[in-house]
């Protein structure tokens, strides 16, 4: 990987995420076509892009959107509007609210997620 020559911002560069190469790209996600997905209640609106092995979304939950599956996969989700509920497979629970992301590895733990008022998510997996 190449770092950057400056020491000082060298720091910020982890090492561990791989992201092979690919052109740079700018995405007008208003311009992204929306694919639908039933919930088990309500829906979501997928505008997605895939750089590499990379899926990057704008999802739009509707109000009453609740997940009709537990979900194993690994996301870097970050809250952008509204509130979204996730259950883990343990039982505990957390809201995310504008500002709030969070990170999960593939297949720990299993969650499913719901909102009663609608949410838009900025989703990388």
């Amino acid at each position: 990987m190449r770092q950057p020559r400056d020491p000082v911002l060298a720091g910020f560069y982890t090492g561990s995420m791989k992201m092979e190469e690919f052109p740079l790209s700018i995405t007008d996600w208003n311009r992204v076509p929306a694919s639908k997905h039933p919930g088990e209640t309500g829906f979501a609106l997928w505008r997605t892009q895939t750089v590499g092995d990379i899926r990057v979304r704008v999802v739009d939950y509707s109000a009453g959107y609740s997940a009709d599956h537990w979900c194993s996969k690994g996301h870097i989700i970050l809250c952008l509007e509204g509130e979204l509920e996730t259950k883990l497979a343990d039982g505990h629970c957390f809201t995310l609210r504008p500002g709030i992301s969070w990170q999960v590895s593939d297949g720990d733990p299993p969650h499913r997620s719901s909102t009663q008022t609608g949410a838009r998510l900025f989703i990388v997996d």
